[in-house]
């Protein structure tokens, strides 16, 4: 989990991609982790389930696509990844919780480099 402390790390990892691979690049707000503890305490569903909480975007200021290109080049890429979409599914979390990640490090990496 992430605050505003972690930030201040994010340009030591953009020379190397596999830095940050060990997790597909991804991340997520404490803010974010809140809400989804919120949204499954009041979720009608019943026993246990599991959910990936994550952010929507990467710690990357290259694209996912290439990201993925780049690091693991023997792994089909299924469907379209956009901009610097998270490669770890939220889509689960979405649609049972009604989960939307609140934070983004869009401002901060600025333009897909």
């Amino acid at each position: 989990m992430w605050d505003e402390a972690d930030h201040a790390a994010l340009d030591s990892y953009q020379d190397d991609a596999r830095l940050r691979s060990w997790n597909a690049w991804g991340w997520v707000d404490t803010r974010d982790v809140a809400q989804a503890c919120r949204l499954a305490l009041t979720a009608e569903v019943s026993g246990a389930d599991v959910f990936v909480i994550a952010a929507a975007d990467t710690v990357m200021t290259r694209s996912s696509h290439d990201l993925v290109t780049e690091v693991f080049p023997d792994v089909p890429i299924r469907g379209e990844l956009t901009g610097r979409e998270t490669l770890l599914s939220i889509e689960k979390a979405r649609r049972v919780l009604g989960y939307e990640p609140d934070h983004s490090l869009a401002e901060r990496l600025g333009p897909i480099g």
